[in-house]
């Protein structure tokens, strides 16, 4: 018998709700592989018509098993089998700030949750330093933000984070947003909007919010960071720090209703990404890495994988088709990481 469970949290999707268990037994391995834990001897399974993974340990959990399994995307609850009997093993995941922040906002074409938390989690495992997800020091960019669900789960976990969207209309609301929701959660923070602009030339908008889970944290300088630069992504030099963000991490457009209107919507994603790469590529540091969200229909994965080797980032991960889901007849989703070397 098993010697542990993982009980998968349900998913309000229900096209996706289908494919978690086996989209958690991969997720689960590719962060096994990243903190260097050994090779897990997992699969799905059912439980009294319950989802769960089940996990071959042989022994105890270390402590990072148990920080590495409780940061799981659809991770509910961790239990140790004894018999017909499951005793309940502590959780350890990062959760200074309430968590509505993510669930909270509804609006059409809202990436679904676990999936945008589950790419992270495996960009994050395949980065050089994949222990800055478990202690809150990683960098996170979202090039493509959008509204704003990268940043919020992001900021739910502790971590800083920097998003880009050109959209005004998605920046204003994302804005309105996580004020009203620090100010209803009487947070203490400051929000700050403002002009974006180098040498003179009109860049954008840009909000620049510093909060703290508890006063206490505030006074100390406990504080996390979210960026949001309103600006195109193909034009971002002078804006951040080159080598200041350790993952990247985005929804390419899935060429139905997403992508940065405007030209985007005109474009290819690999015609995008070709113009976007090299500049998300100067802000990552060395042995960071990228992790794109895609759509096969529209960006077949070899040409994306060249791509990505084109501008200096070497593909890394798994079987190539661990993570691949059907959305909708529109979207066959995927997701590809790579690694910017040396």
């Amino acid at each position: 018998m098993p010697d542990h469970l993982i009980l998968l949290a349900p998913s309000a999707n229900r096209v996706y709700a289908a494919d978690a268990p086996r989209l958690a037994e991969a997720e689960l391995r590719t962060m096994a592989m990243g903190f260097g834990l050994l090779d897990p001897d997992v699969s799905a399974t059912r439980v009294a018509g319950v989802d769960y993974l089940a996990l071959h340990t042989g022994s105890e959990l270390t402590d990072l098993d148990t920080r590495v399994l409780s940061e799981l995307s659809a991770a509910h609850a961790i239990f140790r089998r004894e018999g017909d009997l499951l005793a309940p093993v502590p959780v350890q995941r990062r959760a200074p700030y309430p968590g509505d922040l993510v669930t909270i906002q509804k609006y059409q074409g809202k990436t679904n949750e676990q999936w945008t938390r589950l790419l992270l989690n495996v960009t994050a495992a395949a980065a050089r330093s994949p222990e800055r997800l478990l202690d809150g020091t990683l960098h996170v960019l979202d090039p493509m933000c959008g509204r704003g669900t990268t940043l919020n789960i992001a900021l739910s976990l502790g971590l800083d984070v920097t998003g880009i969207e050109l959209d005004t209309k998605d920046f204003q609301a994302y804005s309105a947003f996580i004020k009203t929701w620090m100010r209803q959660h009487r947070l203490k923070h400051s929000a700050d909007d403002s002009s974006l602009r180098t040498s003179g030339r009109s860049r954008g908008k840009q909000l620049r919010v510093e909060v703290a889970a508890s006063k206490d944290a505030y006074k100390a300088g406990d504080t996390q960071h979210v960026t949001y630069l309103s600006t195109d992504t193909t034009d971002i030099d002078g804006l951040m720090k080159p080598r200041s963000v350790d993952v990247v991490v985005t929804d390419t457009p899935y060429g139905v209703q997403h992508g940065s209107h405007g030209d985007r919507l005109a474009r290819s994603p690999l015609s995008l990404l070709d113009d976007a790469l090299p500049q998300w590529q100067r802000l990552l540091r060395t042995g960071g890495a990228v992790g794109l969200s895609y759509n096969r229909h529209v960006a077949p994965r070899e040409e994306l994988a060249a791509l990505l080797g084109a501008h200096g980032l070497t593909p890394v991960g798994g079987p190539a088709d661990e993570f691949r889901h059907r959305v909708d007849a529109s979207i066959d989703r995927d997701l590809i990481v790579a690694r910017k070397e040396g």
